[in-house]
């Protein structure tokens, strides 16, 4: 395809006023206005001629594989033109909904090697993403004309959980035992589960002594412990609207789901069993709780069938059926979100009820946007407003984070940059002090 470029369109412009002032001074001049016009045309299809043909540029697109949630990942363009024309090529992609839109990009070709140029792909969602086509466009020598290409590309891309961070956590807990630091070491004299027995010396503490073992071979012995493994634990999302809402670019579902993954990697590698439970106005989605390193998978597979819903979350249907699905003291944690204490009467009263047997730890999300409303200087009376609602939002939100503690939950309200570390180093507290 051929454009013009704007200086092209300049130029057929200029003609018309001048035009007029050739008239104006003298009508016998007029054989110069068509002169003028055809000078310009023929410059025009002369730069169209002169400029890199589309079928002289060879383009290989290369998508990546699969798209991480909140990760970017580079869509790269390789461009060989087998001409001695070396122009500056603009590229633009087209993608769907589900990916950010990337920004455009201007490569000059290289004469004496490939030009590679690279888009960064982000994804909103989960799911399928798909990039639609790739436009080039570059000018001619003149230039008055833009040649155009367009390519369509039309595929799909995979959108899954980011398990980046957890394979980057992985190089730090290489030992399976690492769990309480990044260096491995064992936690003995710690716990309740009974490790070995050794030689009393002094400085350990006199509790510890085995009198039976102690008297049956005539010397102090005393008992070492670790902590304990093989716990339950389930990660139950909430999985209705108010968890699809967009947060630092990702729903705040998505950023859940992350940080589940993360800590699910650490306590397979700690020896507990791990499952998955999604919830709103129904069951979505439950996976039973298994142990071992190698069932990773399965927890990544169950975590990205995790979809977005438009319900409202029912959680006297969700945490009752959770409950009644487990057998055994578990550790739960829950990642939701509310609005207000009205709203959370509900979710109150049946988290007290899974509290009563299970160890829950209740997540949720900060809104920077609704802090940055409360703390910014109110410049008119619609701000002053916006300010005072939103401290409104935060008290009653304090009020259910507190009525929880006095439950006995465990509450983590953090940002979500900081979801990831802050529910690790609290599962870590937790087995510290053998809470489950």
């Amino acid at each position: 395809m051929i454009r013009p470029t704007p200086r092209a369109v300049a130029a057929f412009a200029a003609g018309i006023p001048l035009a007029f002032a050739l008239l104006l001074a003298d009508p016998d001049l007029w054989p110069y206005v068509p002169a003028y016009l055809f000078l310009a045309c023929f410059a025009l299809l002369a730069d169209a001629g002169l400029a890199l043909s589309p079928q002289r540029l060879s383009v290989q697109v290369n998508l990546p594989p699969a798209l991480y949630i909140g990760a970017p990942e580079d869509f790269q363009v390789r461009l060989e033109p087998t001409s001695y024309r070396r122009p500056v090529v603009e590229l633009l992609c087209d993608v769907d909904d589900n990916l950010e839109q990337p920004p455009r990009a201007v490569a000059p070709l290289d004469p004496e090697e490939d030009t590679l140029v690279s888009f960064p792909l982000r994804a909103r969602r989960r799911g399928k993403a798909r990039v639609e086509r790739l436009w080039l466009r570059w000018k001619g020598p003149l230039g008055l004309v833009y040649r155009l290409r367009i390519i369509e590309v039309g595929n799909e891309i995979a959108v899954t959980p980011n398990t980046k961070a957890v394979k980057h956590m992985a190089l730090q807990y290489a030992d399976p035992m690492a769990i309480f630091g990044i260096k491995p070491q064992r936690q003995q004299g710690e716990g309740s589960e009974f490790e070995a027995l050794r030689e009393y010396v002094p400085g350990l503490d006199p509790r510890s002594i085995d009198w039976k073992h102690s008297a049956r071979h005539l010397n102090l012995l005393c008992k070492e412990f670790r902590s304990e493994r093989n716990h339950q634990i389930v990660l139950a999302f909430d999985t209705g609207h108010l968890m699809s809402e967009p947060l630092e670019g990702l729903t705040k579902l998505d950023h859940a789901v992350n940080a589940g993954l993360q800590l699910g990697y650490i306590s397979l590698r700690a020896g507990d069993r791990i499952g998955v439970y999604g919830f709103d106005s129904q069951v979505r989605l439950f996976s039973q709780p298994t142990g071992g390193i190698g069932t990773f998978w399965r927890l990544q597979r169950a975590a990205a069938e995790l979809d977005y819903s438009s319900d409202e979350t029912n959680f006297t249907l969700g945490l009752s059926s959770l409950a009644a699905r487990l057998d055994r003291r578990s550790l739960v944690i829950l990642q939701t979100e509310f609005v207000d204490t009205i709203t959370a009467e509900l979710m109150l009263e049946n988290v007290e009820r899974l509290a009563g047997r299970h160890l829950v730890v209740f997540v949720c999300l900060q809104d920077p946007q609704l802090e940055a409303t409360v703390d910014g200087e109110p410049g008119s009376l619609d701000s002053l407003a916006r300010s005072v609602i939103a401290e409104e939002f935060l008290r009653e939100r304090r009020v259910v984070l507190e009525r929880l503690r006095r439950l006995g939950v465990h509450c983590l309200d953090v940002r979500a940059d900081q979801i990831g570390t802050a529910l690790i180093n609290r599962y870590l507290d937790i087995k510290r002090r053998e809470l489950i």
